[in-house]
C-alpha cells in the first residue's frame, strides 16, 4: 500500500512539473543562446531578408519603380532561359564540374590525410601539412597568372618543353585556350591542388579522435600498418566523409564564378565545358543588364539544389542516420 502511495506521489509531482516555455528556456541557457545570437543574427540579416528579392524573378523589373511596383509578369524570366539552347549546356557543366570537383577532393582529401597520419616525424610532418595546405589561400586571380604562364601558347612553360625536348615543332603548340576538351581535366586538376590540402584538415581532426587502443590491439593480432588503415582509419572516417559529402552536394549547382572566371573569362571558345550556371548568370547580367532574368535563373538553381539536398540526405538518414544533416 505504502508503494502505491508512493507511486502516485511521484506520479502527481510529474503531472505538477512545470511544462518549459520560450521564455523559461530562454532564461534558463541565457548564455548559451547569447553565443549563438551573432551567428543566428547573420543568417537573418544576410540570408533570409534577401529572400524578399525572390519576387524579382516574377517581375520585369524597374529600378526607378522599385520591388513592389514592377509590372508583373509570371512565368516569363523562365521561359525565356529554358527555351534558350544554353539552359542545359550550362545546367550540365554546373553539376558535372561539381561531381569531379567533390569526388575527386574528397578521395584526395582523405588520401593526404591517411598520408600525414602516418608520418612520424613531426618536424616533416608540419612543413608537408603547410605545403599541401599554402595554395587554399592564393587568389584564383594569382592561379590564373599562373595557369596563363604555364598553358600560353607562345610563351607557355609547356609548350617550351615540348619543343626543347623536340615531342613538337615550331609552329605546332598546342593551343589550350581554343581546345574545351582539355579545360574539364585543367580545371579538376587546378580545384584539387588548391583545396584538397585544407580539406584534408578535417579528416585529420577526425583521425586525431580515433581511440589508439584499437590501433595497439589490432597491432597485437598482427595487424599490418595497411590494414589498420583500410579496416579502422578508413570505416571510421565514413560519417565525416558522408557529411561533407552532403554539405558538397549542397552547391552542386553553385559553379565557382571566381575560379572559372579568372582562369577562363570571356572565352567563348571555351563555353562548350567550362560555362556554369553562375558565369552564364554574370555574363547575362553585364550584356543585357535584366535583373529579373538573373534572378529567375538563380532561383531555378537554388530550388533545384535543395531538391537535391533534400533527396541525399534521405538516403543518408535512411543507411546511417548518424550521417545524416537532418
Amino acid at each position: 500500500m505504502n508503494v502505491a502511495l508512493s507511486n502516485n506521489k511521484a506520479d502527481s509531482v510529474v503531472i505538477k512539473k512545470k511544462k518549459k516555455t520560450f521564455f523559461s528556456e530562454i532564461k534558463q541557457n541565457f548564455y548559451l543562446y547569447l553565443l549563438v545570437f551573432p551567428g543566428v543574427l547573420f543568417f537573418v540579416i544576410f540570408k533570409y531578408l534577401p529572400m524578399v528579392g525572390i519576387i524579382v524573378a516574377f517581375q520585369d523589373f524597374n529600378i526607378m519603380k522599385g520591388l513592389f511596383k514592377s509590372k508583373f509578369v509570371g512565368l516569363k524570366n523562365f521561359e525565356y532561359f529554358f527555351t534558350s539552347k544554353d539552359w542545359l549546356v550550362v545546367t550540365w557543366n554546373t553539376v558535372y564540374l561539381n561531381l569531379l570537383f567533390l569526388f575527386t577532393g574528397l578521395f584526395f582529401s582523405i588520401l593526404i590525410a591517411l598520408v600525414l597520419s602516418e608520418i612520424s616525424s613531426k618536424y616533416f610532418k608540419k612543413v608537408t601539412q603547410s605545403v599541401v595546405i599554402l595554395p587554399n589561400f592564393i587568389s584564383w586571380t594569382l592561379v590564373s597568372m599562373f595557369v596563363f604562364a604555364l598553358l600560353s601558347t607562345d610563351v607557355g612553360f609547356i609548350n617550351s618543353v615540348l619543343k626543347t625536348l623536340g615531342i613538337i615543332q615550331e609552329g605546332q603548340e598546342i593551343n589550350f585556350y581554343s581546345n574545351p576538351a582539355l579545360w574539364t581535366g585543367i580545371l579538376v586538376v587546378l580545384k584539387i591542388w588548391k583545396t584538397a590540402g585544407f580539406g584534408s584538415v578535417i579528416y585529420l581532426a577526425a583521425i586525431a579522435g580515433i581511440d589508439q587502443e584499437i590501433y595497439e590491439a589490432a597491432k597485437i593480432d598482427g595487424a599490418s600498418r595497411m590494414q589498420c588503415i583500410t579496416k579502422i582509419t578508413l570505416p571510421q572516417l565514413r560519417t565525416t566523409a558522408v557529411l561533407m559529402t552532403l554539405f558538397g552536394i549542397g552547391n552542386i549547382f553553385d559553379g565557382d564564378l571566381g575560379m572559372i572566371y579568372a582562369i577562363v573569362g570571356d572565352n567563348p571558345n571555351l563555353y562548350e565545358t567550362t560555362d556554369v550556371i553562375d558565369t552564364y548568370v554574370f555574363r547575362m547580367l553585364r550584356q543585357m543588364n535584366d535583373f529579373s532574368m538573373t534572378t529567375a535563373i538563380g532561383l531555378y538553381q537554388a530550388l533545384v539544389g535543395f531538391v537535391i539536398v533534400y533527396i541525399t540526405n534521405y538516403f543518408a538518414k535512411k543507411y546511417d542516420s548518424d550521417s545524416a544533416i537532418f
